[in-house]
């Protein structure tokens, strides 16, 4: 069963529409979020400052892996009253999308807290045309400078997807989306589970800069897209690409 691509309906100036629609009732409901960003009430939530650029925000994700990996971890906007400023609106300086696995918990391995991250998770952290809109949305309208497409050392949904194991259900779903990847990489030199896992990191990196909302915000250089590779060993996340 292979994931479906459809072509993205939403032109950027249809999604900016229906954002200025919903602020001017004074209530931006976010369909795949539990939160309502209520526009009229303007809680400074930014965790740095409200000028940061993709590549600062870029620094400040791996600033915070490096804090958790040398156990150096500040555990930041994780109090009383961040929870009670963000639950007055959301601006996360960055967008996520991380497999499933539960050893990969963003707000841990990056170091932050509250209303820091839009977070995005699927097993083999594939960009199906859902965490697509997701994105488009964190980056577009809650103002997310950079999306990191995190996947990770002996993923097993890659695993599965170069043994062509037999699955049940909507598993198959997922082998599909990365058969791609493993197809692409599997002549290269190396581990081939690790190739296949980084070459899957690249694919949808490059699913998510197709993207016309996305694409049309990185050329504004408003946004940055990149992946990383995280190690379960050492906890290290590296840039990919």
């Amino acid at each position: 069963m292979n994931i479906q691509n459809p072509q993205i309906n939403f032109s950027r100036r249809g999604l900016l529409k229906f954002s200025a629609g919903a602020i001017g009732t004074g209530v931006l409901t976010a369909g795949l979020s539990s939160n309502l960003l209520a526009a009229e009430k303007k809680a400074p939530v930014a965790p740095v400052e409200d000028d940061i650029t993709p590549d600062k925000a870029l620094q400040e994700l791996l600033d915070g892996n490096d804090r958790f990996v040398k156990a150096k971890r500040r555990n930041p906007h994780q109090t009383q009253s961040r929870l009670a400023e963000v639950a007055k609106g959301q601006k996360p300086f960055a967008s996520i999308l991380g497999c499933a696995d539960s050893r990969v918990p963003s707000e841990i391995v990056f170091d932050q807290g509250l209303g820091d991250l839009f977070v995005c998770r699927i097993a083999g952290n594939i960009a199906t045309t859902q965490q697509i809109g997701s994105l488009e949305f964190g980056s577009l309208v809650l103002g997310c400078k950079v999306i990191m497409v995190l996947g990770h050392e002996r993923c097993g949904a890659v695993d599965a997807a170069i043994k062509g194991a037999q699955v049940p259900g909507q598993i198959g779903s997922l082998l599909a989306a990365i058969k791609p990847s493993v197809e692409k990489s599997k002549e290269e030199s190396g581990d081939k589970l690790e190739n296949a896992c980084r070459a899957n990191i690249l694919a949808q990196v490059e699913r998510l800069k197709s993207s016309p909302v996305l694409s049309d915000l990185i050329k504004a250089e408003k946004l940055k897209i990149v992946g990383g590779y995280y190690d379960l060993d050492t906890g290290k996340i590296s840039v990919v690409g």
